[in-house]
């Protein structure tokens, strides 16, 4: 089994709408710009065959996989398309250890200390923290003080350059970035100032 890594670059490319077609052009432009993980949403059409897409690329030190996991067939169809990092945006046990057991990488969403406790027990490598707008930084904080050290905290919904700053100073370690990075109908050069952006302030939070 593949040893599970944490990515090199914790900010997750949120790829909600992902048009097949487009899909190698894309996880290319951020992958140039410094993402190392892109997660294709399940619940829009065409979203296994957009990872399908993007894993044949092999890109390097890179995790590609799905998002909007809610059950076990989810985990398996992502898996059987090649992905190997499993996003959901809620906490189900059974879920997440099947994918911990194919040797995917989990980052579940969770929003209370029981969901982030479940999921860590159920073999989550990192907590997503959805909706990050409710949790807000006052809960990050509550939460990475009784988290077990070193757990990779992951605000997602509503995340900007402008706001990063903010959410790591209350204890975020990575992001999951959607609207504000990635929507259909963007255009290739936009795509890549967005994801500069983002990756050139968290290289300069991170240092």
């Amino acid at each position: 089994m593949t040893t599970v890594t944490h990515p090199a670059t914790p900010l997750v490319a949120i790829l909600r709408g992902l048009n097949p077609a487009e899909a190698v052009d894309v996880a290319k432009v951020l992958h140039t710009a410094g993402f190392r993980a892109l997660e294709v949403p399940l619940n829009r059409p065409g979203a296994l065959e957009a990872i399908a897409a993007i894993v044949a690329l092999e890109l390097p030190d890179t995790l590609v996989g799905g998002g909007t996991m809610l059950t076990v067939d989810h985990v398996d169809a992502v898996f059987a398309a090649g992905g190997r990092l499993l996003v959901s945006p809620n906490c189900v046990p059974a879920v997440i250890r099947r994918a911990a057991e194919l040797g995917m990488y989990c980052a579940p969403g969770v929003a209370t200390p029981s969901e982030a406790f479940a999921a860590l027990d159920a073999g989550a490598h990192a907590l997503k923290i959805f909706p990050a707008e409710s949790v807000g930084h006052g809960g990050i904080k509550a939460l990475k003080s009784v988290l077990p050290a070193g757990t990779p905290v992951w605000p997602v919904g509503g995340v900007s350059p402008e706001t990063m700053a903010d959410w790591v100073k209350a204890g975020a370690t990575g992001f999951g970035i959607g609207g504000a990075l990635y929507t259909p109908g963007v255009t290739l050069e936009q795509l890549k100032e967005r994801a500069e952006a983002f990756v050139s302030t968290w290289r300069a939070l991170a240092v």
